[in-house]
């Protein structure tokens, strides 16, 4: 594609900011260097149709003039075999009504890997969109010894090239100047297409643009999308190939295939023949004396025995943290909800309304605020684990085991991705190629126990461990063990699916071990903002929302005069509730009680927390703030019964651990499997799981005398 050297972009309109489309392979850096160039001016959503989180952030020119920055998901070509991928490829197409075509392109490329990301950036100049390349991680390929000509690059692509260094924000003051350019060139790049194709090539790109509405570019972009992989234009979210586009194609298809021609392989070949004869122009390679830096620590923590241990430890260091490192902010948020709560008391009188603040919207929403420190230290440990790049190794040591039930590394990040939340978890099941893998992946990762577990655990620690002389590592083990209970849970439901309902050999595992690099604080702090926001949002509404209707049914219908404040629960629209469930879960330990806090925390399971605060009422007679805790453990049972023994603690938690008790997750994955059958699957295993252990656990502990 030859175009001559005096057109420039004039697509940007004067009257609209450019838009630029924020484009790489996984693991360039195009997350950090979008975080730099936008900080906190970003919009976080979905692609409607598909879970495909959808990223758009401001930027602003030297001058002060906004841009809007598309940040796309991380693909390795055009040709896709994934939604994310699929996603990438339409918007840039402009196939997507609900996002407009960017009007530029930046590519991010890794300096250390520059032949390889070439090969994306070859097919995006073919679009005849204005692009600049960003070479990042300059500063790694420097201590690597290589040295790219940056002038020489800048030549041959014919398009501007800037060096970056985004975990540091070296070069975002000259990538800002380049997007500000009214003047952008378009690439004056040409390749040769094989002259066994180049026929096909001419033929489609004419059906498209007279047959499919395309431009001349964009369908000379599609046909070669269409020869590379004839799937590339049906993953989801295509519109369907006009009759005699898709003739066409299958005419030389059926000529190529008569003729033993690999087409597809032809047009690859091509391409990275080009892109090789360009790299071995501008790239010096380094000479490393010795294993690098890098290596050496791949050495240890991919190590059969190592890795495993160093894994143990990183975990072990989560937990701790999440039991000394979170107390003093607890205590300090603890101690403000019941302050709030007193001065709400003292300046109202005594009657429905002050119930309805006190005990419904203050204890509920401050019983679940109490334990953002915790949820915040868990994001900081996992956004501290991809920002250094031992995700990728965990999931490489991980394949070892996931073989074994019958998926690989690969599936091992989403459920990793799980423990902070099944959601996002579900939705990076999307890079999974295989659907079988996908789905299984999809179907066990609520098993992995989310942030949203967290105060559950919590509370039911404090309850079966309580008093400050209980050894630290004790509550941890405890921790751990849940943790450990739904991986292993999780493996071996994998391993039941691959052998029954979604049989398939276990896929081979080809994963880019992305370079170590310093953790990029400042992109983990955004990731820790974003989510405590989605989590206080959340809060203000989901759970405030449940602890309001929940303190409705507690209080209503009223009991006759005199009655105590257990008799008016009794006898409310959640106490029958309650009552109706208790036959069901009486075996496992649970009274009606604790019956209602399972109904309600299936909308979110910290809800459970709330709910408890509600239904035993912490606030006392005398108008102080009791400790949840406290209040759980002086529970009983119509006989005088400890209600909240250590076996039953212990065997909530373990409900906890095993049961769909989240409402968001079912959503996401009836839209991730585009049917109601997966879900309800879901839901009927793991509450049916849930429940047939729960029974085991609590009824073999009271025949051992622990009840």
């Amino acid at each position: 594609m030859l175009l001559p050297p005096h057109i420039t972009s004039n697509s940007t309109s004067a009257t609209r900011n450019p838009v630029y489309a924020l484009v790489g392979n996984p693991n360039c850096g195009k997350s950090t260097l979008f975080n730099a160039l936008t900080g906190l001016k970003q919009k976080v959503g979905n692609y409607p149709g598909v879970t495909v989180e959808k990223k758009i952030g401001t930027a602003y020119s030297q001058h002060g003039t906004p841009i809007t920055v598309v940040d796309l998901p991380g693909s390795y070509s055009l040709a896709a075999r994934s939604p994310d991928e699929a996603v990438t490829r339409d918007v840039l197409l402009g196939r997507r009504a609900d996002t407009p075509q960017p009007d530029r392109i930046l590519c991010v490329v890794d300096a250390t890997n520059l032949e390889r990301n070439l090969y994306l950036v070859h097919q995006i100049l073919d679009l005849g969109r204005p692009v600049i390349l960003v070479l990042n991680m300059m500063d790694l390929a420097a201590a690597a010894g290589a040295e790219i000509k940056l002038d020489k690059l800048e030549a041959e692509l014919g398009i501007p090239v800037i060096a970056c260094e985004a975990v540091n924000g070296r070069g975002v003051i000259d990538l800002k100047l380049a997007m500000s350019r009214a003047d952008l060139p378009l690439s004056r790049h040409a390749w040769d297409v094989p002259a066994a194709i180049a026929p096909a090539v001419a033929e489609l790109q004419a059906s498209l643009t007279a047959n499919d509405g395309k431009s001349p570019l964009i369908a000379r972009a599609e046909a070669l999308l269409l020869l590379t992989d004839r799937d590339s234009l049906r993953v989801a979210g295509s519109k369907p190939l006009s009759a005699r586009t898709a003739e066409t194609l299958a005419i030389w298809q059926r000529r190529w295939e008569g003729e033993g021609t690999d087409w597809a392989g032809i047009l690859v070949n091509s391409r990275y023949e080009a892109i090789g004869a360009i790299a071995a122009e501008v790239v010096t390679a380094g000479h490393t004396p010795g294993p690098s830096t890098s290596d050496r620590i791949d050495d240890i923590v991919t190590h059969p025995l190592w890795g495993w241990l160093t894994l143990g430890g990183v975990m072990a260091a989560l937990f701790l943290s999440i039991f000394t490192l979170a107390e003093f902010p607890m205590n300090f948020i603890d101690g403000h909800i019941a302050a709030l709560s007193d001065q709400v008391k003292a300046a109202m009188s005594p009657g429905d309304l002050r119930d309805l603040i006190t005990d419904g919207a203050i204890a509920g929403v401050g019983g679940v605020l109490v334990f953002l420190p915790q949820i915040l230290i868990l994001f900081f440990f996992i956004g501290l684990l991809e920002s250094t790049g031992y995700m990728a190794r965990a999931a490489f040591i991980m394949d070892r085991l996931m073989s074994r039930v019958g998926l690989n590394g690969k599936s091992f990040i989403p459920l990793l991705s799980s423990y902070a939340c099944a959601i996002p978890g579900i939705m990076a099941t999307r890079t999974i190629e295989d659907h079988k893998d996908r789905l299984v992946t999809i179907m066990v990762a609520p098993l992995m126990s989310c942030s949203a577990r967290l105060p559950v655990y919590l509370l039911m620690i404090a309850a079966l461990l309580p008093g400050d002389s209980v050894p630290i590592w004790s509550k941890v083990g405890l921790m751990l063990l849940m943790y450990t209970l739904g991986t292993v849970g999780a493996f071996a439901f994998a391993w039941l699916f691959k052998r029954t309902l979604l049989k398939g050999a276990p896929p081979l595992m080809i994963m880019e071990l992305p370079p170590y690099r310093l953790p990029g604080l400042r992109d983990v702090a955004l990731q820790m903002f974003e989510r405590a926001w989605i989590f206080l949002r959340r809060a203000g509404t989901v759970i405030l929302g449940i602890s309001i209707i929940l303190w409705f049914l507690t209080a209503y219908p009223k009991a006759p005069a005199g009655s105590n404040e257990q008799q008016q629960l009794a006898q409310s629209f959640a106490g029958r509730a309650g009552h109706a469930l208790e036959p069901a879960i009486k075996p496992l330990g649970f009274d009606w009680q604790i019956g209602i806090g399972l109904i309600t925390s299936f909308a979110a399971r910290e809800v459970f927390v709330s709910t408890m605060g509600v239904v035993f009422n912490v606030e006392s007679a005398k108008d102080n703030t009791t400790p949840l805790r406290q209040a759980l453990l002086a529970a009983k049972w119509p006989d005088g019964r400890k209600l909240f023994t250590p076996l039953v603690c212990f065997t909530l938690m373990i409900f906890y651990v095993f049961a769909m008790q989240c409402v968001s997750t079912i959503v996401v994955v009836r839209r991730e499997t585009n049917s109601w059958r997966w879900p309800l699957f879901q839901i009927g295993y793991l509450t049916g799981t849930a429940w047939l252990v729960c029974i085991l656990v609590y009824q073999t502990g009271r025949a051992l005398g622990f009840g």
